[in-house]
């Protein structure tokens, strides 16, 4: 629970934003008679399925980045910090990285990676690499 919480917070803010328009739209006097009753029951279900879809994207891509990793293969994280430089960075085992409770870390990077925000390294992405 304390995952999902972590990885959709931001979602489900937006869902309560969406759902608070939703229900003052449909009750003011412009809209027809009933609209509250037809409308916000569609997007509550819709914007549920869309969270809860997307915690299961992301989880399953979690488990994959982690279980390359474990492997000893290279992932790529999203690095927003140092936008002058690349946008990505590679994490490996050999280069220092380790993982705990999803999280990427390294001593010697000032930074820590979710796993969330990383992807496996594609093959023809790795023959660049190895160049």
């Amino acid at each position: 629970m304390k995952l999902f919480f972590e990885l959709e917070i931001a979602y489900i803010f937006i869902a309560i934003f969406f759902l608070i328009v939703t229900a003052i739209v449909t009750t003011r006097k412009f809209s027809p008679p009933n609209s509250f009753k037809k409308v916000f029951p569609p997007v509550l279900i819709f914007l549920i399925i869309a969270i809860f879809s997307h915690f299961k994207v992301t989880t399953s891509r979690m488990a994959e980045v982690e279980s390359e990793f474990l492997k000893g293969e290279t992932v790529l994280c999203e690095n927003r910090t140092k936008r002058e430089v690349s946008k990505s960075i590679m994490i490996n085992d050999k280069l220092g990285w380790n993982l705990k409770d999803n999280i990427f870390s390294n001593p010697e990077y000032f930074k820590n990676f979710h796993s969330a925000r990383c992807v496996k390294m594609l093959e023809n992405m790795k023959k660049e690499y190895i160049k």
